[in-house]
C-alpha cells in the first residue's frame, strides 16, 4: 500500500471540496461575475482554499519522493495551474479533468505520467467501449487511469460523472472492475458520498478493491485521523492505495503530512524486506 498525494484546482487554485458539491451554474441564472467563462461557472463547498500555487505541492511530493499522486481539474480556468504541477514533478503525477482524446497527449507531453478519466467514456450514463477504445489507442493502456468514482444507491456502488452528479448504469462490482482492468493500467475511486468530509472512509469500498482489482487501485474519500492508513491497509489487503486530502495538515487539516510520509516510507522498504 501507497499514500498517494493530491492536487485539486479549482478556478487555479489549489484547494480541497466536498465531493459531490461541484456544480456548473448558469451566469444569467446566478449573476455571477469574474469567471474564465462567459456564460458558465463552476461553485463547491471548499474546505480549503491554499495560497500556494500547484507547483509548490508538485515541489514538495517530487522532493519527498512521492510518485503516482493526481492533479484533478475541478471545472474550467485551470488549465495553466495544472501544466505548472506537471511540469514541476515530471512523470511523478497523474492528470484528469475533462480529458478526451484530442487533448490528453497535451498533458502527458506536459509532464504527467498517464490522464485520468471517467466522464469520456462513461458517456450518457454507460459505459462505451467505442470511446474506451480509441482513447486507449491514442494515449495507450500504459498512460490511461480509469476513475471509478461512485456513490452508494440500493446498497451498491454506482459508477458516477459530470461532477459526480449523474448515476450511471454501471455498478462497482468484481466483473466490472475486472473487465475494466484490461484496458487501463491503474483505478482512481472516490468514495464521494464521504469525499471531502472527514468522516471516515467507506471500508466495504476499500475491501471490494482489495479482493478484486488486478491492478493498482487507489481510493480516495473520508479519512479523518492518521489509524486510517492502517486500517485501510489492513481493510484492502495491502492492495488499495491512498490518497488524504482535506484531513493533511498541508491542506487545513489536522493530520500531519510529514507523519504520512514517514509511514509511507516505512510501509515501502517493510514490503520491499517481506
Amino acid at each position: 500500500m501507497k499514500f498517494r498525494p493530491c492536487i485539486d484546482i479549482k478556478n487555479g487554485k489549489v484547494v480541497q471540496i466536498v465531493g459531490g458539491s461541484l456544480r456548473d451554474i448558469s451566469i444569467s441564472d446566478k449573476n455571477i461575475t469574474n469567471t474564465n467563462d462567459a456564460t458558465h461557472t463552476d461553485t463547491a463547498i471548499t474546505n480549503f482554499e491554499s495560497t500556494q500555487t500547484s507547483s509548490y505541492f508538485a515541489d514538495l511530493y517530487r522532493n519527498d519522493g512521492i510518485y503516482g499522486g493526481h492533479v484533478i481539474s475541478l471545472g474550467r480556468g485551470n488549465h495553466d495551474a495544472a501544466i505548472l504541477a506537471l511540469k514541476a514533478f515530471p512523470g511523478g503525477l497523474q492528470f484528469g479533468g475533462g480529458i478526451h482524446p484530442d487533448n490528453a497527449s497535451n498533458y502527458l507531453e506536459a509532464g504527467a505520467s498517464h490522464v485520468i478519466v471517467t466522464s469520456f467514456v462513461f458517456s450518457g450514463g454507460k459505459i462505451d467501449m467505442d470511446k474506451l477504445n480509441l482513447l486507449v489507442k491514442r494515449v495507450g493502456k500504459n498512460n490511461l487511469v480509469l476513475d471509478l468514482s461512485c456513490r452508494k444507491r440500493d446498497g451498491k456502488f454506482w459508477i458516477v460523472t459530470d461532477r459526480w452528479q449523474n448515476f450511471t448504469d454501471t455498478p462497482v462490482t468484481a466483473r466490472t472492475i475486472e473487465s475494466l482492468a484490461i484496458h487501463c493500467d491503474e483505478f482512481l475511486v472516490h468514495g464521494v458520498d464521504v469525499e471531502g468530509k472527514m468522516a471516515g472512509v467507506q471500508s466495504d469500498l476499500v475491501e471490494l478493491l482489495g479482493k478484486f482489482s488486478p491492478i493498482p487501485a487507489t481510493y480516495a474519500g473520508g479519512v479523518s485521523s492518521f489509524s486510517d492508513l492502517e486500517h485501510v491497509k489492513k481493510t484492502g489487503a495491502d492492495r488499495v492505495d491512498l490518497t488524504i486530502g482535506s484531513a493533511l495538515d498541508i491542506f487545513g487539516g489536522s493530520i500531519s503530512y510529514k507523519d504520512v510520509v514517514a509511514w509511507h516510507n516505512t510501509n515501502q522498504q517493510v514490503g520491499k524486506n517481506e
